[in-house]
């Protein structure tokens, strides 16, 4: 089966035009996370992907993340936490017919976070799942990799690195036989301390064991991608991700969401000194967004999964003042941490010329719509 790259028309019955005339795709819909190059005309859309020919049939190879006929079946792992339960809820909604498989072993996840969830689960430490045994009858159309320590500051090396890594190898092992394309969840920590525009081609410099961890991840990946030039890995280097479902998380959640657990109850927000410390806060709805866009990436690699905008703690501390309707001063502390990042901020430009991903907030606006939302509980 080759596999090469095209531009087509694609109409509202699912045709793709080229040169003479139309020929058919094998689903009828367009693709649901297709992203829009132009327009010709009223009824025929531009778009940029990826298929495969076999014989005389042109499929879609995912598009950008594929319609509801070909992700019949979906593996998610760390599917109870915080970004995996909100990706596992979006993916169910946009493919009611797929059948989900979510695996967790609740370390960094909740039950309570998959309210409403309508597929299949194990409740299995992914670092020592035999996948084949697990999932023998069944095939998948794309693997989410997000299960993971997510604590940063638990410094039990081996804990760390065991766990993160080799549940990332037995995830990797089960798909490499069908060649099922994986997304996995890299993190902005591989970049360590540096106070610049991080781009994906930096050398990782990891400032603690959880960043360490997370560049095997992406040493691992291009290990496997190497080795199978067809395959589509791909990791999402996520920045400082905020929203609903990461109240279980404690110290470990967002510093957005513990400065709006002091502030709603009238106490003063405590940040470290100064607090113009900045970080990339990006909301859980973008990430999610464009962790499901990633499966159809042209390549395997690493895009970043930012807001691509700098944020100030004093000026998250600003914004939740005005969602909140306070008018609350900064407490500052002093940072008791060597490792800690004093900025993070993601060149978003080869995930939007790659994904057409573009994020929907800007952390000010962002605060605002996770603060109306937690306001809804």
């Amino acid at each position: 089966m080759n596999q090469r790259r095209k531009w087509g028309v694609l109409d509202s019955r699912g045709g793709l035009h080229r040169g003479a005339g139309p020929i058919l795709l094998e689903g009828t819909a367009t693709p649901m996370c297709c992203s829009p190059l132009g327009y010709a005309g009223s009824d025929y859309l531009i778009v940029k992907f990826w298929h495969r020919f076999s014989g005389s049939n042109w499929l879609w190879s995912n598009g950008c993340c594929g319609n509801s006929k070909s992700m019949k079946n979906i593996l998610v792992t760390g599917g109870a936490g915080f970004i995996g339960s909100n990706l596992v809820m979006t993916l169910q909604e946009r493919f009611p017919e797929a059948r989900i498989v979510v695996v967790d072993d609740f370390r960094s996840g909740d039950f309570e976070n998959l309210q409403g969830y309508r597929g299949d689960f194990v409740a299995t430490d992914v670092s020592r799942l035999d996948f084949e045994q697990q999932f023998r009858d069944l095939t998948f159309d794309a693997i989410f990799h997000e299960a993971s320590i997510t604590d940063t500051t638990i410094h039990d090396q081996q804990l760390q690195v065991h766990d993160n890594v080799e549940g990332f190898r037995r995830v990797l092992e089960f798909a490499v036989t069908h060649q099922t394309p994986v997304v996995y969840a890299s993190s902005a920590a591989t970049y360590g301390t540096k106070q610049t525009l991080m781009e994906e081609g930096m050398v990782p410099a990891p400032a603690n064991i959880y960043a360490f961890s997370k560049v095997q991840l992406d040493n691992l990946a291009r290990v496997y991608a190497r080795q199978n030039l067809a395959w589509r890995i791909v990791g999402v280097r996520y920045f400082n991700v905020y929203g609903m479902n990461e109240a279980h998380k404690l110290k470990a959640a967002s510093m957005i969401y513990q400065l709006y657990r002091q502030m709603v109850v009238g106490k003063r927000p405590r940040v470290f000194v100064g607090g113009e410390q900045k970080r990339d806060f990006v909301s859980v709805k973008d990430v999610v967004e464009m962790t499901i866009r990633a499966v159809g990436a042209p390549a395997s690699r690493v895009y970043n999964c930012g807001s691509g905008v700098p944020f100030s703690f004093n000026d998250v501390i600003a914004s939740l003042n005005g969602a909140l309707g306070t008018n609350l001063e900064p407490e500052y502390i002093e940072n008791p941490y060597s490792f800690y990042q004093p900025h993070t901020e993601a060149d978003m430009s080869l995930a939007k010329q790659d994904l057409g991903f573009t994020p929907q907030f800007r952390p000010d606006a962002g605060i605002a719509d996770y603060v109306q939302s937690l306001q809804k509980l």
